[in-house]
């Protein structure tokens, strides 16, 4: 019985989405729920796994094809595994055909476990997995992740690279040679992916539309870094997980965004709606950029609930496995530039949201506490705002409340 390959239904916030890669070709036997395709969306890449134990009969779209929910990208002859003598000629005969490629590939099966690449950066766990099943010298890919890191979508796009590749492989070690060269001045040019230019998209629609302004304040963290240092340890025992930073601040965000519900709201034409609920953004830098998924109903979970699921969203983000439901909505974003570094800046705001708050690296500074100067524990905060419906008054407010919470840390636990 012949099976249709379709599109997953898109959120309405994808319009829709392009055909990266096919992992199988036609006559390709394939198990049930083994992934078929990738699919490129501005947000994630989807996975399309098979529908049912087969055949993979048909491909009605190949790489590069714009496609839409639910469109018919491929057929499956179901339970045709007994003519599968027939995929194996049909899969081994291309691989003779090209000599070339398979001795080029030949070296690279270490370098697709994902344990280094030739020049020593590390493999993602997607790119290490994409690479041994797509058979890719990832040696030959340029990585243009963090400290040169070979991405999954680096490989993706290199699938899609015009092949006469030959010419173009030594390129990386060429690029790599160059700066050797005295006087050499080397240049590429690279198409954005649809993940970066969407961000692109996002940050000028957010700098355009919204009047935005940044307030900031300064918080003593040495009542949190106490309890962190008191009950961290049991605290670890008791939930498995460890109690960070980010957890303080989102239960801070959560009881000031209840005091001060402006911050919480968005503006839909002339209206603006007020959320009854905190649903927090938490931005995760990724290999493909910034995204940010969300804690729902932040209000109601606890310490140990939040370290959870950011630790759980952080797994993720690295694998490749952020799915579209875990991006969409949220009505305030927590940024953390501090893990980086970043001593102080002002962080965008996510449309339609109306806020933003910026956390920086801790540093040891000299206060003067109760007429003595002493070293504390000192982090910039900092909030952006859409100032066409936030006054300076309400974020300034804001801001104190998240401080007097952080520098009190019991009132947060009371509701105060």
């Amino acid at each position: 019985m012949s099976i249709e390959v379709k599109v997953p239904v898109l959120p309405e916030s994808v319009s829709d989405a392009t055909i990266a890669t096919w992992h199988k070709k036609p006559g390709d036997a394939v198990k049930r729920d083994e992934n078929l395709v990738d699919l490129e969306t501005d947000k994630v890449v989807l996975e399309v796994p098979a529908p049912a134990d087969g055949v993979l009969k048909e491909i009605r779209h190949d790489a590069g094809d714009t496609v839409n929910s639910e469109d018919v990208i491929g057929v499956l002859e179901e339970g045709a595994a007994a003519e599968a003598p027939k995929a194996p000629e049909a899969k081994a005969e291309p691989r003779q055909a090209a000599p070339a490629k398979a001795e080029k590939s030949a070296p690279a099966a270490p370098s697709a476990t994902g344990k280094a690449t030739a020049a020593g950066e590390d493999l993602s766990p997607a790119a290490a997995r994409f690479a041994a099943e797509e058979k890719i010298d990832v040696t030959q890919v340029q990585g243009t992740g963090r400290g040169g890191q070979v991405t999954k979508e680096d490989l993706v796009n290199y699938t899609k690279a015009p092949k006469p590749a030959p010419a173009a492989s030594p390129a990386p070690a060429s690029r790599a040679a160059s700066p050797a060269t005295p006087g050499a001045r080397p240049e590429e040019r690279v198409p954005m992916t649809r993940m970066r230019a969407r961000i692109a998209e996002r940050l000028m629609q957010s700098k355009n539309s919204i009047a935005m302004l940044t307030s900031s304040n300064e918080v003593n963290l040495a009542k949190v870094v106490a309890m962190r240092k008191q009950l961290g340890e049991q605290f670890e025992k008791t939930h498995g997980i460890k109690l960070g930073f980010m957890s303080f601040f989102v239960k801070a965000a959560c009881e000031a965004l209840k005091r001060h519900p402006v911050v919480n709201a968005s503006v839909d034409g002339n209206d603006i709606i007020y959320h009854g609920y905190q649903d927090i953004s938490i931005a995760v830098a990724t290999d493909r950029g910034l995204v940010t998924p969300v804690l729902r109903d932040a209000q109601d979970m606890s310490f140990a609930d939040i370290e959870k699921a950011i630790a759980t969203f952080a797994k993720k983000a690295r694998e490749g496995g952020l799915t579209l439901d875990d991006l969409q909505g949220g009505t305030f974003t927590i940024t953390n530039g501090g893990t980086f570094g970043s001593l102080f800046s002002t962080p965008i705001v996510n449309p339609p949201q109306s806020g933003i708050l910026g956390m920086h690296t801790i540093k040891e500074r000299a206060i003067v506490e109760n007429g003595q100067v002493v070293a504390a524990p000192m982090m910039y905060i900092a909030i952006s705002y859409d100032h066409r419906i936030v006054d300076g008054k309400d974020a300034v407010l804001f801001l104190v409340d998240i401080k007097n919470q952080l520098e009190n840390p019991h009132r947060m636990l009371l509701g105060l």
